[in-house]
């Protein structure tokens, strides 16, 4: 008997391979999948913009960053001593004007950089709905905790939201032409905006998502909403605030897109990865210096050594050199006690 519809992704016509480098841009959910995508050691610029949830300001950014485009000088806005930018997430802020434009000009330099030798784009749209500055007529990508009457929310045409996002695909097309973009809906629920009006924003993004799909060949989808909607099925996989998938969903979703979108020899190595990284976790019960735990670190810095040659271990090298170095010294420490 079945109790949820599981459902397994199409494979993704273009797959990440361990050399593959890769740029996540988008909402939250962009964040998640970008941290889970570093934590195996893949080369991931991640979100670097900071949270985006509408396909206005994402468009907005990446072509300000592919055009060389310095921030509008009449978006900044200081609030209790504190700069920040309409186009960009509070997460990018600087105690002065001057230190937020160089800030801001640096990510757009880096992100323009990263997408120009990137092989894959991950593109998470959040919501439909936006937030319009009334004194500029502008949509802005996060309200930076201003008062509301500054601003008129809506829910933003489904016709200029194609044409924008084709417009972007152009630009991003032109500047890297090997790029290939893989589309995700995000799961997360904007229940601020009302559960109806969500679905409408989410139906949407899906809608145009598909279209896209259909005259790209280049451009593909994951059903991250899709999983998280049909397939997990039930609160238990939500936070507490029951808007944020949980931990649990998390690791489900992610495994869902090794399984679609990651090569054999990347798959095999997220596998063996997994087991290392465990390996680096573990601390010994009884004491580090035993012949034991010795021999432990000896194989595990052989391992580290062998990927040395194909990824950047160069931290995790270091620890466990660091650690057997004291389990090497601690015994001659004792005996000139």
């Amino acid at each position: 008997m079945q109790f949820h519809t599981e459902f397994s992704p199409e494979p993704l016509p273009h797959r990440i391979g361990l050399n593959s480098q890769i740029v996540t841009v988008g909402s939250c959910f962009a964040d998640v999948m970008g941290r889970r995508l570093t934590d195996n050691k893949l080369s991931v610029l991640n979100n670097p913009f900071g949270t985006i949830f509408n396909p206005i300001s994402i468009a907005t950014l990446l072509t300000m960053a592919l055009y060389g485009t310095t921030p509008d000088e009449q978006r900044y806005v200081e609030r209790e001593g504190v700069w920040f930018h309409y186009d960009f997430h509070s997460s990018l802020w600087a105690n002065s004007r001057d230190e937020l434009r160089h800030k801001l000009e640096n990510c757009l330099s880096q992100t323009a950089e990263a997408i120009r030798k990137a092989d894959f784009l991950l593109l998470t749209l959040g919501s439909a709905v936006v937030y319009r500055h009334i004194e500029t007529g502008k949509v802005v990508a996060n309200c930076h905790k201003m008062h509301s009457a500054l601003f008129e929310k809506y829910l933003y045409n489904i016709d200029h939201l194609r044409d924008e996002l084709t417009r972007l695909l152009k630009t991003l097309r032109k500047a890297n032409p090997k790029l290939n973009v893989v589309l995700t809906v995000s799961p997360v629920r904007h229940t601020r905006d009302t559960l109806p009006l969500n679905s409408v924003s989410k139906s949407i993004l899906r809608v145009i998502a598909h279209e896209l799909t259909i005259w790209n060949n280049w451009i593909t989808y994951f059903p991250a909403y899709e999983l998280m909607m049909d397939d997990l099925r039930d609160y238990r996989f939500y936070e507490v605030d029951m808007i944020h998938p949980n931990a649990q969903a998390q690791v489900y979703i992610f495994e869902k897109f090794t399984e679609s979108a990651f090569d054999p020899d990347l798959r095999k190595f997220i596998t063996d990865w997994a087991q290392i990284s465990k390996s680096l976790a573990h601390r010994p019960l009884y004491g580090d210096n035993s012949p034991a735990h010795q021999q432990f670190l000896a194989r595990l810095l052989t391992q580290l050594d062998a990927l040395s040659t194909c990824i950047d271990v160069s931290t995790e090298l270091a620890d466990v050199r660091s650690r057997l170095e004291k389990c090497v010294q601690r015994p001659s420490e004792l005996q000139n006690v």
